[in-house]
């Protein structure tokens, strides 16, 4: 039986990833995939978002990279770009925290809405670890070779770029740091910002520090305005 979720994808991500398409363990993920659909399970984001951030941010134009860990679980949430949601949808409580610090930080004004596109636009790579989620079930694809998977664009972004800021937030993205060349790329690290760690993400300078940085390196800086 032929199983398909192959994504249009963007052409610089397509030369970088094509040959991870064809590996076993990608296979695998295709075949779990399309059995948890044929079994009824409402799987997010939907088919066509899987591999948004890698349409939205070529690889040619990645400047920064933010890991999250899985997409939103909710009914209408995940849209395929690490803490962003649809202008239409309720903002997550972590994506608050993160608006406040940009407010402190680089005197961004919050925004209305929770959608991130124009920062993967700006080449901000919206990166969760895992592409997929089951409804209502956080964490629930994390062993099904994600993980193998963006790891690997992990440390192809690392190997064949330089001058990337790498934002790690809180403990499972830090875990990730081992994947960068610290001497060619920038690392910041900082709480989740989850509420679940009250205000500690707060005040972590991270997005000005990621445009110093850029700016060192002769790039432009992100305005991190969504609106």
């Amino acid at each position: 039986m032929s199983v398909s979720i192959n994504p249009k994808l963007e052409a610089s991500w397509l030369a970088v990833l094509e040959e991870e398409f064809k590996q076993p363990y990608f296979i695998e993920i295709k075949k779990f995939l399309l059995a948890e659909k044929e079994a009824g399970k409402e799987i997010y984001p939907p088919g066509p978002l899987i591999f948004n951030a890698f349409n939205l941010t070529p690889f040619d134009k990645v400047k920064v990279v933010i890991l999250g860990q899985d997409p939103y679980h909710g009914p209408g949430q995940a849209m395929g770009l690490s803490f962003s949601v649809p202008r239409t949808v309720r903002k997550p409580r972590s994506l608050a925290n993160i608006y406040k610090e940009l407010l402190a930080d680089v005197n961004v004004p919050i925004p209305k809405h929770g959608d991130l596109s124009k920062w993967a636009g700006q080449g901000v790579l919206l990166l969760n670890a895992m592409l997929t989620v089951e409804h209502k079930k956080a964490g629930s694809h994390r062993k099904i070779g994600w993980q193998k998977f963006t790891d690997g664009v992990i440390k192809q972004l690392s190997d064949r770029k330089s001058g990337i800021v790498f934002m790690l937030w809180g403990n499972f993205a830090k875990g990730k740091r081992g994947l960068i060349d610290e001497s060619k790329h920038l690392v910041l690290t900082a709480v989740h910002p989850s509420p679940l760690a009250g205000d500690k993400f707060l005040g972590n300078k991270n997005f000005s520090q990621a445009n110093t940085y850029l700016q060192e390196q002769g790039q432009e800086a992100i305005d991190w305005n969504v609106d």
